[in-house]
């Protein structure tokens, strides 16, 4: 095994984790609930079988459901956050983004904040979305959407900035 697939086996056991554990337990107000473990999804190399990939972005959400009882939400939003993360990269970083992927948690710029603010509010639109399913509750479906993706964008940052490597 290699250095990659270590680390990439370690944050996967990580996150799943500490979600399941800890995050999954926190509802401030009612509507504020964490969901970070997509920094899998985001992190997770572009140099790597996109099917295999896809593979454990299911493995993700399905374990989430598991936990959660949730009935597939958490499946389908890893699934969808998966299959448009290529396209959100080209938009955030440019047609170079595979350079950039590579030293993603070196610094943190404006390319970084605008993939991760767009990852999150896709991934918590469907998530919620799906979860709540029901119309008569928009104003409800806005409220978690906003404010679980300000926590999780906070969270997530905040892990980036513990995992960030030292400056040379």
């Amino acid at each position: 095994m290699n250095n990659t697939t270590v680390l990439n086996t370690f944050r996967f056991i990580v996150l799943v984790f500490f979600q399941v554990t800890v995050f999954n337990n926190i509802h401030f107000f009612g509507y504020v609930t964490p969901y970070p473990y997509i920094l899998f999804i985001l992190l997770y190399p572009l140099n790597t079988n996109r099917h295999l990939f896809l593979i454990f972005s299911f493995l993700l959400g399905l374990i989430l459901d598991t936990f959660n009882n949730s009935g597939g939400v958490h499946t389908t939003a890893c699934l969808t956050l998966a299959f448009v993360r290529e396209n959100l990269l080209k938009m955030s970083f440019g047609y170079s983004y595979e350079f950039h992927m590579m030293r993603i948690t070196d610094k943190i710029s404006s390319e970084l904040v605008t993939y991760v603010v767009t990852s999150v509010l896709i991934h918590h639109t469907i998530l919620i979305g799906l979860e709540v399913f029901n119309f008569n509750f928009i104003l409800e479906i806005l409220l978690r959407v906003v404010t679980s993706s300000i926590f999780s964008i906070l969270l997530i940052f905040l892990i980036i900035g513990l995992i960030k490597s030292p400056r040379k």
